[in-house]
């Protein structure tokens, strides 16, 4: 069983030093890379030099990253952490086991639960943290704990069968919700986090990073569970048009005349907007449940694949 350490940076000299030689300790039968995304502070030689397998992601986001350390290596259990020491390398052999016990098919390490709203002190991002949580939870009926955490570890299966779509930072949501939306195995585990050393600065920028990840998860809702999507909004528009409807109605039985022609029109044109609506929910859910089937043979056909090749 072969372990690769996934560790994607973008000016990180200050703490990848130390989150290579913490791994090297802590899992020394992993292969540790280290994937440098435009640094100019020198991380990728300070990795190479801690003994990292350094390899080289031109187009900027973590996203961008992700998808090209997925398609490049080759091991049954992955191990992704983030490059700024926030989290302690002892998370890694946990979520291992999780994976290769064959328990899960993501394992998440667990921040909120334990040291991340007293070690982060970007009030913001402890914000955002927990609305993405509750969003999540309330939209796909889950009961997740942390959304966004960085350290993770995957099956070859999850690795393999996930198609990256965001380029930033809104990646996280996006794993999760894929776990969540094609019945993947979620394990989590508390984990201990600490705020970066001083001098470390975070790339991710909270008002614009967050409306990025709210973007996702809303365009993630509609496309994975568009019955729901669309039948929401057809009740809004049902419940708009009967606001404006019933007093024309009440008004029509006292008089027998309708006195707003003009509202009745467009309040028509919003109930077949709704109609529509609600009808563009049922044949999109049709779609994806086929969808739905035609990945899990695509998953069988791999699993058989991977078998003839062990």
């Amino acid at each position: 069983m072969s372990t690769a350490v996934l560790i994607p940076c973008y000016n990180e000299a200050k703490t990848i030093k130390k989150v290579v030689e913490d791994f090297k300790r802590e899992m020394p039968h992993a292969q540790i890379y280290v994937y440098d995304n435009n640094s100019t502070d020198g991380t990728d030689i300070i990795a190479r030099e801690a003994g990292a397998t350094v390899r080289y992601e031109y187009r900027q986001g973590k996203g961008n990253v992700v998808r090209s350390m997925f398609r490049d290596i080759d091991a049954d259990c992955y191990i992704m952490v983030d490059g700024d020491d926030t989290y302690d390398a002892s998370f890694g052999p946990v979520l291992e086991k999780e994976i290769l016990e064959g328990r899960a098919d993501m394992a998440v390490g667990d921040r909120l639960s334990s040291t991340y709203f007293s070690e982060n002190k970007r009030a913001f991002h402890n914000f955002g943290n927990v609305l993405v949580r509750k969003l999540i939870n309330l939209l796909f009926k889950s009961r997740l704990n942390d959304i966004m955490t960085g350290a993770r570890a995957f099956n070859k299966m999850f690795v393999k069968s996930y198609p990256v779509i965001s380029k930033g930072f809104e990646l996280e949501t996006e794993m999760t919700i894929f776990a969540l939306n094609y019945n993947m195995r979620i394990a989590e585990k508390p984990i201990q986090y600490k705020d970066r050393p001083a001098g470390s600065e975070s790339k991710l920028n909270t008002f614009k990073d967050g409306f990025k990840v709210l973007k996702t998860i809303g365009e993630l809702f509609k496309d994975t569970r568009p019955f729901a999507f669309f039948s929401i909004i057809s009740s809004i528009l049902i419940l708009v048009s009967m606001c404006f409807f019933i007093p024309i109605l009440i008004e029509f039985f006292h008089t027998g005349e309708v006195a707003k022609f003009p509202t009745l029109i467009i309040i028509s044109a919003v109930l077949v907007i709704a109609v529509m609506n609600f009808f563009c929910g049922i044949l999109l859910s049709v779609i994806k449940k086929k969808d739905r089937q035609d990945f899990e043979r695509s998953l069988n056909i791999l699993a058989e694949v991977w078998k003839k090749g062990q």
